[in-house]
């Protein structure tokens, strides 16, 4: 993928589980909890796995006990290394390799994270001074996940990322800087279970926000920087996320809504809102922190 064609919607960094060999459901652990049924180890085969690495239970995995499954996105990391780092050579196949792939997965998990983000920010056209710095960043993090598996493991990740997100920040300022008015600034902010039912956030930062079971119905979040923002259990019925930045699919999938949230084109509804957007906590569930669900660490 070149510097041209990179775009948050591309093929590249959307899940493609058919040419995947499970590997979220092998290499990562969880814990039997309000979001997984059973206990499973890292490396471990989940009981729902298939022969053919598909899920025996992917259309009721809500019903089932699984809705931790629900928010998780590899952004096309599963496919990358299953087809590009291991050649199409599964673990099942070349067992002596599985612990490798294992290790490497979760490293280009979050390669493909920041590619995502990349992209996105490629994408608006506020953010243009901003661009060429993007461009280099995707294109080197784009080589880096087609190198070896030892290359892989050999990554700073942590410097990677803190290195990106000072660009995709710029990027953020820039696109915002068109919203009128003063923008709120709650990045990294505690606003677990907060009342913020109909609250002024267009073009706010709301960066590593906690808003775990916050009350954001009706709320303005136009234009808002919501990249790394925990929206478990919010409820966001009636709330406007038009053109909302660095908003994910499972980031949304983790939230409560209805058929009136607005969402920005690029995302999908998820089915299950309309059964939940009763202002209470999913199935009245504990909330339990899982930092394979909270996903990016770019506050």
């Amino acid at each position: 993928m070149s510097q041209h064609t990179a775009h948050a919607g591309h093929p590249d960094l959307q899940a493609d589980c058919g040419n995947c060999f499970g590997l979220c459901c092998v290499a990562l652990p969880f814990a039997r909890s309000a979001d997984f049924a059973a206990d499973k180890a890292a490396g471990t085969p989940c009981g729902n796995l298939q022969e053919d690495f598909g899920c025996g239970i992917h259309e009721r995995l809500r019903d089932s006990g699984y809705q931790g499954c629900t928010v998780f996105d590899c952004f096309g990391a599963g496919q990358k290394v299953s087809q590009v780092t291991f050649g199409g050579r599964s673990w099942r196949a070349e067992p002596d390799s599985a612990r490798t792939m294992y290790e490497v997965f979760p490293v280009v998990r979050q390669l493909h994270e920041l590619l995502r983000y990349t992209a996105e920010a490629l994408d608006l056209a506020g953010a243009g001074a901003a661009h060429h710095d993007l461009r280099g960043a995707y294109d080197r993090i784009d080589a880096l996940t087609r190198d070896t598996a030892d290359a892989l493991l050999a990554v700073d990740v942590p410097a990677l990322r803190a290195e990106v997100n000072a660009h995709l920040l710029r990027a953020s300022e820039l696109a915002r800087a068109a919203v009128p008015g003063r923008k709120k600034n709650h990045r990294g902010a505690d606003l677990f279970g907060a009342r913020l039912r109909g609250a002024k956030l267009r073009g706010a930062t709301l960066r590593g926000a906690c808003l775990i079971a916050a009350d954001l119905s009706g709320a303005d979040l136009r234009d808002a920087d919501l990249i790394g923002a925990d929206l478990r259990d919010a409820n966001l019925t009636g709330a406007d996320l038009t053109g909302a930045l660095f908003l994910t699919q499972p980031q949304l999938n983790a939230a409560r809504g209805d058929a009136a949230t607005r969402i920005p084109g690029a995302l999908r509804r998820p089915g299950h809102w309309a059964a939940s957007a009763t202002g209470h906590p999913a199935d009245g569930k504990e909330v339990r922190f899982d930092p394979v669900r909270r996903g990016t660490q770019l506050p």
